[in-house]
């Protein structure tokens, strides 16, 4: 009896171990399922997220194949915030960034070149260097910046614009190097290569036909004026949406300019809207444009005394008044705020001003601010400490009033220069941002009237809003007159064939605003 208990005893303790252990197999065997099932899930995300990426690498690749060139190679062309969801996941992989592809081509020489000028003439120049050496199928070497011009200002290409950038957004339409290879090096030391200056504006088989071939002759040529060295029309359109490219693209500032910029217009957003004025009423510019409307004998005589101490600035002789009445001046700060309220501006608004020193300081502007109470700039919104890097760079400040105009609600110059032309166009491209281009032949006979009493200010208001109702930055064709190129309308102020996408979400034809 006590045998037969005792093997029930042993059968009841083997069947709960033989229970236990299936149990925890079976546990097992689910943990197992439920990690694996975990692990599928994260593998099946994983891949997701990499088809998705290479649909959207493959469209790229369509884009470039079939839209236009312009939007070719992301790397250019998609900002941080603008990434897919799906892309943001991805930057947390450990993986590389796609750059666009590098393209192949015999290299037929070295094209060195040296640009002239302030930043923004420099800007396009560089634009339509990078486009001739595409063409030409020769390596660029980055351009050199101007420091022997008024302004004196050292800086370095590195030092304004993002260098790495520059040659990697670009790389799948030319080869660009910092400086010349090691076995060429010491012939540019001793300065045994071809110099010279390109014909302005001339097309492309100008460079084709004349240039090319001394490339291949001394296998590195430096041009030594860059400024207006290509038409600004009968350019194949191709042509046209690489320098569009190379401008929107192609060249960014360095990140502590653009981080400046971002601190700049976040501080005046918070206040609300603001209007950026390039008011060029600075002592170089009215030294050189021999314009003195407005200002004292004192003045005069030391604008002119300027005037003369440049030997490259070969105008000397100059009558201001008959300049002012052609409309080659640039609004004095009494015409501007006068002009400003005539046109309906808010008188509440806040305006920064894009600009160096503005001449006869805090005396000249006071007709200005008496009008607008809110003017600033760059040196009262920010403390001299967060200036220091671009202290007496002017190229660098202005840099920084380049992305503020950019990002402001209306954009006025007072005169047409450089700045004004090449932020017009940039603005354009950013969704014909408004951007008033003063008439200023018009502007200043009316001005005059109404001093002279002929005019009410509601007829003077009248007439200067009518007159410029077409003239705020939307869609029109350029004016072209073939044999003056100096006259007719500059492409980078209004590069039309980068802009049919643009104007076709607007709605809006070139035949309607011509």
């Amino acid at each position: 009896m006590c045998k037969a208990e005792k093997c029930l005893y042993h059968r009841k303790l083997l069947e709960m171990k033989v229970k236990f252990l299936g149990e925890t197999k079976i546990d097992k065997f689910k943990n197992s399922l439920v990690s694996r099932s975990r692990m599928s899930l994260w593998m099946i995300r994983v891949m997701t997220i990499l088809l998705i990426w290479s649909c959207f690498v493959h469209l790229v690749a369509l884009g470039g194949m079939w839209g236009p060139r312009l939007l070719k190679g992301w790397p250019c062309w998609l900002s941080h915030h603008e990434f897919p969801m799906a892309a943001q996941e991805m930057a947390s992989l450990p993986m590389k960034i796609a750059l666009p592809p590098k393209r192949i081509y015999q290299n037929n020489g070295y094209l060195m070149v040296s640009c002239n000028g302030g930043l923004n003439q420099m800007r396009a120049a560089i634009c339509d260097m990078v486009t001739i050496a595409r063409y030409m199928n020769v390596t660029l070497i980055v351009p050199e910046l101007d420091k022997a011009s008024f302004w004196n200002d050292p800086s370095e290409f590195k030092d304004i614009f993002d260098v790495d950038h520059f040659i990697t957004c670009l790389r799948d339409e030319v080869r660009i190097l910092k400086a010349v290879p090691p076995r060429l090096r010491r012939r540019v030391e001793l300065g045994v290569y071809h110099t010279m200056p390109p014909v302005s504006w001339s097309n492309m088989s100008y460079y084709q036909d004349q240039i090319l071939p001394l490339v291949k002759k001394h296998k590195v040529l430096q041009l030594n004026k860059t400024d207006t060295r290509l038409a600004n029309n009968e350019l194949p359109v191709e042509v046209q949406k690489l320098r569009c490219r190379v401008n929107f693209n192609g060249l960014r500032f360095t990140p502590k300019i653009e981080e400046l910029g971002r601190r700049v217009v976040k501080i005046l957003r918070e206040k609300g809207p603001f209007l950026v004025l390039h008011l060029r009423y600075e002592m170089d510019m009215l030294a050189f444009s021999g314009c003195s409307h407005g200002c004292n004998r004192y003045e005069e005589e030391e604008l002119t005394r300027m005037r003369y101490a440049y030997p490259w600035w070969k105008e000397k002789v100059i009558n201001s008044e008959l300049k002012r009445k052609e409309g080659l001046c640039p609004l004095t700060p009494e015409e501007t705020a006068l002009t400003l309220s005539a046109l309906g501006i808010d008188r509440n608004v806040q305006i920064y001003i894009a600009a160096g020193e503005i001449y006869g300081g805090r005396r000249r502007l006071k007709a200005l601010t008496d009008v607008f109470p809110n003017v600033v700039s760059k040196e009262t919104l920010l403390d001299s400490s967060d200036l220091s890097f671009c202290q007496n760079r002017s190229s660098q400040m202005a840099a920084l009033d380049y992305l503020i105009a950019l990002e402001s609600d209306i954009f006025v110059p007072t005169y047409y220069g450089n700045m004004a032309k090449v932020v017009e166009g940039h603005r354009r491209f950013l969704g014909f941002k408004k951007t008033i281009e003063l008439k200023r032949k018009f502007l200043v006979d009316l001005i005059d009237e109404y001093y002279e009493g002929l005019l009410s200010w509601e007829v003077f208001s009248t007439r200067l809003k009518a007159s410029h109702g077409t003239r705020m930055g939307g869609p029109k064709k350029r004016l072209v007159i073939p044999s003056k190129p100096k006259e007719e309308n500059y492409f980078y102020a209004n590069p039309y064939e980068c802009l049919q996408l643009l104007r076709e979400s607007n709605g809006t034809s070139l035949k309607e605003t011509m």
